[in-house]
């Protein structure tokens, strides 16, 4: 299938429009929501409308307002600290959508979780599915969400383990710190392309290939 025109640029601001991303298969919408600028994700099937929320940070009203007429099927939550699911409650309130974590951060969130996953496991929404990539260090059991359903690149949702100028925060935890910067090197460049787009849990997006050169010196600077 040829790839559609992509306008996509990541740019969002609280209280701004979303900015949509149209892949053949997957539409990506990313809202800007809360007090801490927190990036939410709604991924959609272009063919069955079934939709997965990645982190429910805050503003619950418009986070559901973008999913459209999609069926929310469940609300993923990269990592356990609270601007990132303050939302949560309300979306899964209204919705019923099944509750996704990593079993080392389930229990820092405000409500059960339905469905733990770990490296390597499959999210499945529809037609479309994200594959789980474990990154300890900025919490136990933070987590990103790789989709490689995308012809012309993977699309890989971070969380706060990864920005554009290095990983995410370890609090000068020497050992938290190598940790995230050895799964990151085995799990995210050590085997995804250049190409591979990134979205954080805060800002901008990058790629690997942007941020690749500056590897060793993110491990010079020990943070």
């Amino acid at each position: 299938m040829a790839s559609m025109p992509d306008h996509y640029t990541g740019d969002v601001e609280v209280g701004g429009p979303a900015d949509v991303r149209e892949l053949p298969a997957l539409r990506i919408t990313k809202i800007a929501v809360g007090p801490m600028e927190n990036n939410a994700y709604l991924l959609r099937c272009a063919r069955t409308g079934d939709t997965v929320l990645i982190d429910a940070a805050a503003e619950p009203e418009r986070l559901l307002e973008s999913r459209d007429d999609g069926l929310l099927l469940s609300v993923i939550t990269t990592h356990r600290h609270p601007d990132h699911w303050q939302a949560l409650e309300n979306v899964v309130g209204v919705t019923g959508p099944n509750v996704i974590a990593h079993p080392a951060d389930a229990d820092g969130l405000p409500i059960p979780v339905t469905e733990l996953v770990d490296d390597g496991d499959t999210i499945e929404f529809g037609e479309a599915k994200l594959r789980v990539i474990h990154l300890r260090g900025h919490t136990p059991g933070s987590i990103a969400l790789l989709y490689e359903g995308d012809p012309d690149r993977p699309h890989l949702f971070t969380g706060d383990s990864l920005f554009p100028g290095g990983p995410g925060n370890t609090r000068g935890d020497a050992a938290d710190f190598a940790s995230l910067m050895d799964d990151l090197e085995t799990k995210v460049f050590g085997v995804l392309p250049d190409e591979t787009w990134v979205y954080p849990g805060h800002g901008g997006d990058t790629t690997l290939g942007a941020e690749r050169p500056h590897f060793g010196e993110w491990r010079a600077r020990g943070w």
